[in-house]
């Protein structure tokens, strides 16, 4: 049985972020029904969480998922349209929420462990780019994404970043030039989530990723997962000298030793994360 807690500060209100952990696996579910937006509280205290898991050296993997029928609808729309009034008509509330936005989706990308998105519902906005942000995504055969800043006179300029560092240009570009609603099918073909499942086995399936990685050696997925990011932006020689040389710092840990002895010996590894 996981054991469930509410992460909460002095800077972020309990219960917006619930906390299970099981067996090297920690789930965050957003939990501000009915669409979990990303106010600035919000934001707080994912990014709180995120950090917390990446001090944790028992966690292996992380998923974020959310309860009912949105994963995550994006920014909380009262909230920014509450700052018009503001002398600045928002301007450095926007600014702030922005930056504090684009830093937690990067605090995503630089976890050392894996992070799943599991997908049971909507994702519009900001919450599509939570989903485009994650190394992987699962989701269910009743999601749905889409990036509808377009819609209401403006771009999801930041939703963009994730998006077009994971489809195809011009999937993201008729994701973001549209605004319409795609299906969990639809996101599939274009690159934003790995699998699309009944709603049934959603769980189930994460799970099974999740438990998959999580047997793996910590420091190998660790080294692997930031060198996937910074060769990505490489040029073809340069990313092959620097994955070389990653290779070579990769088998030269105590997890890859006793990986190689594990294989000879016919046995399963005991990793130490070393």
């Amino acid at each position: 049985m996981a054991e469930i807690v509410n992460l909460a500060s002095s800077e972020t209100p309990a219960g917006l972020v619930d906390v299970a952990t099981s067996d090297g696996v920690v789930t965050l579910t957003l939990a501000n029904p009915p669409a979990h937006v990303l106010s600035m509280e919000m934001i707080g205290a994912l990014h709180e969480a995120l950090l917390a898991a990446r001090e944790d050296r028992a966690v292996r993997v992380v998923v974020l998922a959310a309860t009912g029928k949105i994963f995550c609808a994006g920014h909380d729309l009262k909230e920014m349209a509450a700052h018009r009034r503001d002398p600045d008509r928002g301007r450095v509330f926007l600014e702030e929420l922005f930056r504090r936005c684009s830093e937690m989706m990067k605090a995503v990308v630089r976890l050392p462990m894996p992070v799943i998105a599991k997908v049971g519902g909507v994702a519009t906005a900001a919450g599509c780019q939570l989903v485009a942000s994650c190394d992987l995504a699962i989701a269910s055969e009743t999601a749905r994404f889409c990036t509808p800043g377009v819609n209401l006179g403006g771009f999801c300029s930041t939703p963009m970043v994730a998006l077009s560092r994971n489809l195809s240009r011009k999937h993201a570009m008729e994701m973001l030039l549209t605004g319409e609603m795609i299906d969990a099918a639809t996101a599939r073909e274009f690159g934003l989530v790995n699998r699309v499942v009944p709603e049934e086995y959603l769980d189930q399936v994460v799970e099974k990723y999740a438990a998959a990685i999580a047997s793996k050696s910590p420091v190998a997925i660790a080294r692997g997962k930031r060198a996937f990011y910074e060769q990505a932006d490489m040029r073809l020689s340069e990313a092959y000298d620097y994955a070389s040389a990653v290779m070579v710092d990769g088998f030269m840990t105590r997890d890859s030793e006793e990986g190689l002895d594990a294989f000879f010996d016919k046995r399963e590894p005991e990793w130490t994360g070393e």
